[in-house]
């Protein structure tokens, strides 16, 4: 039901929702979501208690994040303030406000910047990981053949840590045994290796070390839709490439019900492909994937 205000009634208010060119776009963008995988509310909240806002709409606000560009949460907190119809139409459990222009008491309803983040670093990644694949089932309807040619490629992912800042004075700021105290889950590991010719031509290495993630990610390319996610890994930085491939290929089959006929790799992941030598009949058996997936991995 849409709050009424001494501003606005509530057959304004819901035409003004409806036709506000912000909450129509993200109407559209979220449709693309089957929302009914996720649960009403976390499951590590107890009962009874007070009614939390929808784990949807907390995953809506961090697609908000993506989509807008928005690198801190309290810049989140503003951009949502400051679209209250919006607000309105992600689901929130509204704080009724009548002398407030839009009826209800935004500071109230919206959660604050810390909680947010609080969300952000403790969502569970299953909840992610179910929309993907219900996308990913969507998608297998509209395009025959979807996930027959795969790419696997891993990228790294920048810890927020003052140690990745060159800016800063740190010594020996890319040690292992000195764990950064911004983000106690991150690795060090190397970004980009070289090799520079020296003035007697010997060949000497410069390394490029990060401290963060790696994130590795299965892809099909299309003509229609472009490029099209079906899977992805993430683990500290100091894990290999060679690390991600099996989880990849198997959350790869399990979502298409099938085996992919070809997989392409980049030359940095081409290792991750040669690990199915160990094991040609998997590749090639002519059983259900649940069962491959189960007996094999």
């Amino acid at each position: 039901m849409i709050p009424a205000s001494t501003t606005f009634d509530q057959s304004t208010l819901a035409s003004m929702i409806d036709h506000d060119p912000l909450v129509q776009r993200y109407r559209a963008f979220f449709a693309l979501f089957d929302w009914s995988l996720l649960p009403d509310r976390d499951a590590d909240r107890a009962w009874p208690g007070p009614v939390p806002h929808p784990l949807s709409t907390y995953i809506k606000v961090l697609l908000i994040k993506v989509c807008e560009q928005k690198q801190y949460m309290t810049q989140v907190r503003t951009f949502l303030l400051e679209h209250p119809l919006l607000v309105h139409d992600l689901g929130f459990r509204l704080v009724l406000d009548p002398d407030g222009p839009y009826g209800i008491d935004l500071q109230r309803t919206v959660p604050g910047a810390r909680w947010l983040r609080h969300i952000q670093q403790t969502l569970d990644r299953r909840l992610l990981q179910l929309l993907l694949a219900g996308t990913v089932h969507a998608l297998q309807e509209e395009i025959p053949g979807l996930g027959e040619t795969i790419a696997v490629d891993v990228k790294h992912i920048s810890a927020w840590v003052r140690e990745n800042n060159p800016r800063e004075s740190i010594k020996d700021r890319f040690c292992k045994d000195r764990q950064p105290t911004g983000d106690p889950d991150c690795r060090v590991g190397v970004k980009r290796s070289t090799n520079l010719e020296q003035p007697d031509g010997s060949t000497k290495v410069r390394k490029e070390y990060l401290w963060g993630y790696g994130s590795g990610v299965v892809s099909a390319l299309t003509a229609d839709y472009g490029d099209v996610v079906l899977a992805e890994h993430t683990l500290p930085f100091n894990e290999g490439d060679v690390s991600y491939y099996l989880p990849l290929y198997r959350q790869t089959v399990a979502t298409l019900q099938a085996f992919p006929t070809y997989v392409a790799a980049d030359a940095a992941s081409s290792r991750m492909v040669c690990v199915s030598n160990l094991c040609p009949s998997w590749w090639h058996r002519r059983r259900s994937p649940q069962s491959a997936c189960s007996s094999h991995l």
